[in-house]
């Protein structure tokens, strides 16, 4: 399953050589609706953007390159970041940034944004970048000033926590007893939204403590298998973007 309509050109050539392979152009969010009904011996969700995303400058992804400031995984639906950042208002781009970019000049970031698309709109990635670094007095070694809020415009824009949330929600309901989830994410927000989810099914019904209940009666869905797996120093050295990755692999118990 994928939201790129790129990747999906792809994969049907994939699906052409191999016919255990299929490929679903949409997001995993909808994940119940293409199963219909099947359970499956395993679940893979591979978060955030690709390598082919991030190089070609017209997605809008990536502010190395100059390009339109568009950043939809599905190109064919929805408000581009551009349309974005040129309508709301300064607490909502505030919010978004703080939120899910965890940049601390965020408020100062959101003026400097309105503050410029009075003057002109905003439209390429290469101004929006420019206007975030002219708006954060500090700086982080080995990441651009922009890093922070391009990550938190993008996940806003593709909806990426809620649909995040709402597949973990499902797996859990089409995994047959025994099956394995694998979470791999790249943002901090995503691995902390994988792990919570994994410990909660692993705990079981929250009950009061006074209760006497038996182990076995806590109703416990899932447990994990291992701990988090991060890249190993000859991936990074292959692949620098796998610096971030983190896996958590938990089964279905019932």
């Amino acid at each position: 399953m994928d939201r790129d309509p790129g990747a999906v050109a792809v994969a049907r050539e994939l699906a052409e050589m191999d016919s255990r392979f299929s490929i679903y152009h949409g997001s995993f969010a909808e994940l119940e609706e293409v199963l219909d009904g099947q359970e499956v011996e395993g679940v893979l969700l591979d978060l955030g953007v690709s390598s082919p995303q991030l190089d070609n400058a017209e997605r809008g992804f990536s502010f190395m390159q100059d390009g339109p400031l568009d950043m939809r995984m599905n190109t064919t639906q929805g408000e581009s970041a551009a349309e974005w950042i040129n309508r709301a208002e300064e607490k909502e781009i505030s919010k978004v940034i703080w939120e899910l970019g965890e940049d601390r000049f965020s408020r100062r970031i959101a003026r400097a944004i309105i503050r410029e698309r009075e003057e002109e709109p905003i439209t390429t990635t290469k101004r929006l970048a420019g206007i975030i670094a002219s708006a954060s007095p500090s700086r982080e070694k080995n990441k651009h000033l922009a890093t922070r809020a391009f990550q938190a415009i993008r996940i806003y824009i593709n909806r990426e926590l809620d649909d995040l949330v709402d597949c973990l929600n499902i797996a859990l309901e089409v995994l047959k007893p025994g099956g394995r989830l694998v979470v791999i994410s790249f943002h901090s927000l995503e691995d902390r939204i994988a792990k919570r989810f994994i410990r909660k099914q692993a705990k079981g019904d929250e009950l009061p403590r006074w209760m006497p209940v038996r182990e076995d009666q806590l109703n416990k869905r899932m447990r994990p298998i291992g701990k988090a797996i991060k890249p190993g120093e000859h991936e990074v050295k292959a692949n620098p973007r796998a610096r971030s990755a983190v896996m958590r692999i938990a089964e279905k118990l019932i």
